[in-house]
């Protein structure tokens, strides 16, 4: 799934990285505690939260996470925001809540564990 179909599916908001928009992604995950991501997932393209600090940037880029959305109408601080387009993560922002997203975007074929090869 492209990047651009997540953001048409979530009616989300890019606020940076735009340019890719293009990128496949193949599997996502929701969580609003980092360290849950940091234990158990491997190999994640996109992260759903709503937890809004620094962290969570700092832990997609050591994922190499290609984009993170905001549910529930979280929004970023300008220096996360930054921190990301410097990493050249999508970020992205949208009301859904981590449940309905999460449920859309699996419905759509976006998976829980890659499987690519």
């Amino acid at each position: 799934m492209k990047i651009s179909m997540i953001r048409d599916l979530l009616d989300a908001e890019v606020l940076c990285s735009e340019e890719s928009l293009d990128h496949e992604v193949y599997s996502a995950c929701g969580s609003d505690m980092m360290s849950d991501v940091l234990a158990y997932v491997k190999d994640q393209a996109v992260l759903l939260t709503g937890l809004v600090n620094p962290q969570v940037i700092r832990t997609a880029e050591m994922m190499d996470m290609v984009c993170i959305v905001f549910v529930r109408s979280k929004r970023p601080t300008p220096a996360m925001v930054q921190m990301a387009e410097a990493d050249g993560i999508v970020v992205m922002a949208t009301s859904k809540r981590m449940y309905e997203a999460c449920g859309m975007l699996y419905a759509n074929g976006l998976i829980g564990t890659a499987t690519h090869v």
